[in-house]
């Protein structure tokens, strides 16, 4: 076989050569033991907490001196997207994440374009003809009925499936046969030939899981589809080569292809970047484990966080503890430092599946929140509810210092309120201190309702004064409960509830149902302070029917 003319028969529009492109896409001139990694996201329209999950690349990146850059894997056409490509940078930058260079929503940045793999190519062809010059590829004209037959064949045989071995059956066919079918138009696909040995097992070196031992590749797997467009496997092999990475993050599910990729980089004489396999995201399902799923979990689309609200740093928080074993014990330590003074390692990442707990990133993002001051938690309240809730923007910026003087009830010293860790969460808790969203949502306590309910209320709103301190507040309300005959301490009542009506707890709930229309809710005398007087009145006497 004359392999260059071959190449020449398949490829004859691609002049240039490898040499070429290496020329214009050299080494970066970057400090020892920068890294240099990307996100590659296909422009479906889905962006996926996989997607933030990995672009921790970028604090790799940035804090080596590194580059972080955004590709975009294109190649499959009719899974594309209107506005894919902007909704991913999108919520990158929503998260705080910034590229260095590539795809923009103007366009492309940077040296080593283009970052789009369709507008790729001529690299690709000129890669793929390189190696069919050096007999290491070769057309196939199989259809889907021939690879169906041969699956059926395989599994008749109880052989592993594959092209490979007598099953290639385009892979020594003589250039007459070749001509032949180019002369009649018939569509072909180049398959990469492998001299791999499925008894061979190969070291790779894993940023995350060290060294692996993998079975090497002995299949002729697929290098350009019949569109002469590269399948993902040879993609991003070039890509990876001529943009210079040095580390891939990817999910652990790209563990069963990594014999390919590590095939093409070594027979191309190209280094290998580090590849970081990262584990799965995985979520309770009863008592077992499972994949987030798209069809199933809302929580896994990246655009559930921004809806319900959760911070960017609280979301980051929680990410953080999942992807490195030590971020929680750092945090611990400073616990109102910016996340992104924790220095990240691949080394500290789990090697088994991810459990992720939106239970947990909420009592993280209560955390955060109860830690932030009044004016941020406006603030970032403000800009969700533009966005979500149009109607408590109005009344928040027609009412900011009330809006604020509500957010900062238990807020501040050593055991601030932790009652919401999203905006969401927040706009529904705060909603009972406007009277457009106040509404009775819990029943009155039980030992406090019927015509105690009249007394106690009667008895509170006569010496309701509010130039009152907290502390002699409370010590009207100590007397109205002793009067009544309620115990002023609660586990006097617990430990002889037939002596007592009630306890203090049940008046002070009455007194929360009354102004909240709930019974858990912050200090009564700071929520009385916050309504003002003349609210504070009558919901209290409308309540007393």
């Amino acid at each position: 076989m004359d392999y260059t003319a071959l190449a020449e028969l398949l490829f004859p529009d691609i002049t240039k050569s490898i040499s070429d492109f290496e020329e214009k896409y050299p080494p970066r001139d970057l400090p020892a033991g920068a890294v240099v990694t990307r996100i590659a996201p296909s422009p479906t329209g889905f962006v996926h907490l996989g997607n933030l999950y990995n672009a921790i690349g970028e604090r790799l990146a940035h804090q080596t001196g590194g580059v972080f850059y955004l590709r975009i894997e294109d190649t499959d056409q009719k899974r594309e997207v209107e506005g894919a490509v902007e909704a991913v940078i999108d919520a990158m930058n929503f998260y705080g994440v910034h590229f260095d260079e590539g795809v923009t929503k103007d366009g492309e940045s940077g040296a080593y374009g283009p970052y789009r793999q369709r507008q790729r190519k001529e690299i690709y062809q000129t890669v793929a003809k390189s190696l069919v010059q050096r007999g290491l590829a070769y057309p196939c004209f199989c259809t889907e009925d021939d690879l169906k037959a041969m699956h059926d064949a395989q599994e008749a045989a109880k052989d592993n499936y594959g092209y490979y071995g007598k099953y290639a059956v385009w892979r020594d066919r003589p250039a007459e046969d070749i001509k032949a079918e180019l002369e009649k138009g018939t569509e072909w696909v180049l398959r990469f030939r492998s001299e791999g040995d499925p008894e061979h097992m190969i070291p790779v070196l894993d940023g995350i899981r060290g060294e692996l031992k993998v079975q090497e590749n002995y299949t002729d797997f697929v290098l350009l589809k019949s569109d002469g467009i590269p399948t993902y496997h040879f993609a991003h092999v070039c890509d990876d080569h001529f943009m210079r990475t040095t580390h891939v993050i990817r999910d652990e599910s790209w563990l069963a292809t990594l014999p390919i990729h590590v095939q093409l980089f070594d027979i191309l004489g190209w280094e290998r970047p580090v590849y970081c396999h990262t584990a799965t995201l995985m979520k309770m399902d009863g008592s077992s484990k499972r994949k987030l799923s798209k069809r199933k979990d809302p929580e896994l689309a990246l655009s559930y966080y921004s809806e319900v609200g959760y911070p960017q740093e609280a979301t980051w928080l929680y990410l953080l503890t999942v992807l490195n074993s030590n971020f929680e014990e750092w945090h611990l330590a400073n616990p109102d430092a910016d996340s992104r003074a924790f220095t990240f390692s691949l080394e500290k990442m789990s090697t088994s599946g991810a459990l992720f707990d939106l239970e947990k990133l909420d009592n993280i993002a209560k955390e955060y929140l109860a830690r932030q001051n009044a004016d941020f938690v406006y603030d970032g309240l403000l800009r969700w509810a533009k966005i979500y809730d149009p109607a408590l923007a109005d009344r928040m910026t027609a009412k900011a210092d009330f809006y604020k003087a509500a957010i900062n009830v238990g807020r501040g010293g050593e055991k601030p309120r932790k009652d919401y860790g999203s905006w969401s969460a927040a706009a529904k808790f705060l909603s009972f201190y406007d009277t457009a969203t106040f509404c009775i949502t819990d029943a009155c306590p039980e030992n406090a309702d019927g015509d105690m309910k009249r007394e106690i209320l009667t008895r509170y709103l006569d010496t309701l004064d509010f130039s009152d301190s907290q502390e002699e507040w409370f010590a009207k309300v100590k007397q109205i409960t002793d009067a009544l005959g309620y115990a002023v301490q609660p586990k006097k009542y617990k430990k002889n509830p037939e002596l007592y009506k009630g306890s203090i707890v049940d008046v002070t709930n009455l007194l929360r149902v009354a102004l909240t229309g709930r019974q858990n809710a912050p200090d009564i005398c700071e929520i009385s302070h916050v309504l003002g007087e003349e609210e504070t009145r009558r919901r209290l006497t409308a309540y007393m029917g």
